[in-house]
């Protein structure tokens, strides 16, 4: 699917109601002149301020309210996204959550909301999505969020890691189980880097990263949305996995020389 393919595509993107990665994809879908539902669950006031706001500057902005971890609740965001514009073309999977837990502090109340939020909620949206877009004759576009370090995994995150590994053999599932029921419905995933700093990192935290990265520098939030675009846009590629990350998966600072 391709966003030249009709007028007013339809975008959801999960987690977009706080400042996050999701805000900025949701932002950048917006600018190119897709109408938009923002998803959010403890931050849905923002949302709604956010949506009221951008629909006075260009085009509809919805919000919806979902814990993603309920399925009857995603099931009702999805039938109020058909009231509202009786399609979905793209679904944005950001919504995640990130703590440290030392594994001799790790409860199975850590590794289960990983699992919910991160692996069961993009599950459920993808389902819901996907049954609407394999009816769609223009189809649709997943895209889901992992991790880069899924690869290069860190101490302190082994219920998030895990939890981002699932959305990789999530993608690659959906990839084929919808792309066999119509041709025209794709499933991908970005796998992040360094490109939005969480606010306590230090400056020599940052710098320190910046250099275990091939580019020498972070990335910035736009890096992923133009990844996103360049997914719904290439109707040739799915059920990949696609890395932004400046090279850091790859590289071992201790190499350069």
């Amino acid at each position: 699917m391709s966003s030249a393919s009709f007028s007013s595509p339809v975008a959801l993107v999960t987690g977009s109601g706080s400042q996050r990665l999701g805000h900025h994809v949701a932002r950048g879908l917006w600018a190119r002149g897709f109408r938009v539902a923002l998803h959010a669950w403890t931050h849905y006031q923002q949302a709604q301020a956010k949506a009221q706001q951008w629909s006075q500057q260009g085009p509809p902005v919805v919000a919806l309210q979902a814990d993603l971890r309920q399925p009857e609740q995603v099931q009702r965001m999805f039938e109020a996204l058909d009231r509202t514009w009786g399609r979905v073309d793209v679904l944005v999977n950001t919504a995640a959550v990130w703590e440290a837990v030392p594994l001799e502090k790790l409860q199975l109340e850590h590794i289960v909301r990983h699992w919910e939020v991160n692996a069961l909620g993009s599950f459920l949206c993808a389902l819901e999505a996907g049954r609407r877009m394999v009816h769609q004759q223009q189809g649709g576009v997943i895209i889901n969020f992992g991790d880069w370090a899924t690869q290069r995994p860190y101490v302190n995150y082994a219920a998030y890691f895990a939890s981002k590994g699932a959305v990789e053999a999530l993608t690659r599932a959906l990839a084929v189980e919808l792309g066999t029921r119509n041709p025209r419905v794709r499933v991908n995933a970005i796998l992040p880097g360094p490109v939005l700093w969480p606010p306590e990192l230090s400056p020599s935290q940052r710098e320190q990263i910046q250099q275990a990265t091939l580019t020498q520098s972070a990335g910035d939030p736009q890096a992923v949305v133009r990844a996103v675009e360049y997914l719904i846009e290439n109707s040739f590629v799915t059920g990949q996995l696609l890395v932004v990350d400046g090279g850091r998966s790859i590289f071992c600072p201790q190499e350069r020389n």
